[in-house]
């Protein structure tokens, strides 16, 4: 049987990474750390090239502009061909007009195999009447089930909505993640990163759902287990590498809460 984490970091896919300036740091450890290898090519010019000898494709529209669109348009297309995973962080969809407009272009130019975002922006992306104030806006007053299925339904691809429970779904079968711990929004990026440690699984598992069903439930017990030695975000963000870095699929395995419905 082959485990997510012990698979990674035996083949070390390559995950290109389009993604925002504010995390992207962040993004290429919590990828080195699970045992994959980051990547990040923002320029038009090489994304196609960049994304042809990657493993999968992670991107993120946290600080937006228009020529990121165009790389990431590029790049996504050049993964379809390739068959690789895409995954799109929708950061902050439903805050502004031209947000939502470029999440659209995108999902309307390229295949995307797992939209990643919290509750209010997968709400938005599906058609509910939500406003997104900020990365942490985590409840919406449809039921989230219901929309992270009808929306990965429609798109035909993997919906993974993150919050105090992170849902995944593919429309057919639906996953309730409940690992994790509140001294993860303390930090800025674990949104960002949890998207990477998605496309790091994605990489080495066909089936995408399952994927990342594994990596949050991978990455919130990695958070749990920092939250037990750390004072505040400073010592929680420094034992959160560690504790990822020292992991096992044996302990993860054995620490996995989620439920499917």
């Amino acid at each position: 049987m082959n485990l997510p984490l012990g698979k990674t970091r035996e083949t070390k896919p390559l995950v290109h990474h389009i993604t925002n300036w504010v995390t992207i740091y962040d993004c290429a450890n919590i990828t080195r750390a699970f045992g994959a290898l980051p990547v990040m090519a923002h320029a038009p010019e090489e994304a196609a090239d960049m994304t042809g000898i990657a493993s999968s494709l992670v991107l993120n529209i946290g600080t937006l502009t228009t020529e990121l669109i165009d790389s990431i348009i590029i790049a996504a297309t050049a993964a379809n061909k390739k068959n690789i995973p895409v995954v799109l962080d929708a950061v902050g969809v439903g805050a502004t007009t031209f947000r939502d407009d470029m999440a659209a272009k995108i999902l309307n130019s390229v295949r995307i195999d797992i939209i990643k975002g919290n509750y209010s922006e997968i709400a938005k992306l599906a058609g509910e009447d939500e406003q997104t104030r900020g990365v942490e806006a985590t409840s919406i007053d449809a039921d989230p089930k219901q929309v992270a299925m009808k929306f990965a339904e429609s798109r035909s691809c993997v919906v993974a909505m993150t919050g105090k429970e992170d849902i995944i779904s593919d429309g057919r079968k639906t996953y309730v993640v409940k690992n994790g711990h509140e001294s993860m929004g303390m930090i800025v990026g674990t949104g960002c990163m949890a998207a990477s440690v998605i496309g790091s699984f994605a990489a080495v598992n066909e089936n995408y759902c399952d994927a990342a069903k594994d990596a949050l439930c991978y990455f919130g017990i990695a958070g749990e287990l920092a939250s037990v030695r750390s004072e505040g975000p400073g010592t929680f963000k420094l034992h959160f590498y560690d504790e990822v870095f020292n992991l096992s699929d044996e302990k993860a395995q054995s620490m996995m809460n989620f439920e499917e419905c």
